[in-house]
């Protein structure tokens, strides 16, 4: 169930606070990693919408925060899928058409699953302060086709999309990548 509130006190240098109940009730810690979508800085007297947990103590915590006003799936998720399916549609395509072949697409498959689990298991690792997934093992995974799982787990599992250095490695895997299959288009046009 989604409650409404009000941010009572938050010490941005820290990204936490605490968040108040709209009519009452017992203030739930408010940690910035909560957001969803966060287009900005959260500030004290900020209204929100979350979901209300208890963490391993009992303790009140706000889960899926986002500003009220501020729709819950974005564009940008919604995006991200299209241009998934898209590329997906485009190499299925291709390989019906005899311009790519069939293991392609099903490599692309296998490391984007494979890519979509590494992400998820580092997300994991994060909120429970275990060893992580190295950076660079993220980006090798998505240069070497599992961009499309990358995208996804971005998206869906809110991980790995606001960091900006981050971000721009990956679109630039992205691109090498693309660049990789269209020249492998090509050959085989000439094939």
């Amino acid at each position: 169930m989604r409650f409404q509130g009000k941010i009572s006190s938050w010490k941005d240098d820290q990204g936490f606070g605490f968040v108040v109940q709209n009519g009452g009730g017992e203030r739930a810690f408010l940690h910035i990693k909560a957001f969803e979508n966060r287009t900005r800085r959260p500030a004290e007297g900020d209204l929100i919408t979350y979901v209300q947990v208890r963490d391993d103590k009992g303790r009140f915590q706000a889960e899926q925060v986002c500003f009220v006003g501020q729709r819950r799936g974005t564009a940008a998720e919604s995006g991200s899928v299209i241009w998934v399916l898209l590329f997906a549609a485009f190499l299925v395509s291709a390989c019906f058409i005899g311009r790519l072949q069939w293991w392609i697409a099903g490599c692309y498959l296998a490391v984007s699953v494979l890519t979509f689990i590494a992400y998820a298991l580092d997300k994991s690792a994060a909120r429970n302060n275990r060893w992580r997934t190295e950076e660079n093992t993220l980006h090798l995974l998505a240069l070497l086709g599992g961009w499309p799982g990358a995208l996804l787990a971005q998206r869906w599992l809110r991980h790995k999309s606001k960091k900006a250095a981050f971000l721009g490695v990956f679109w630039a895997t992205v691109l090498l990548n693309c660049a990789a299959l269209a020249l492998a288009w090509v050959l085989m046009r000439w094939r």
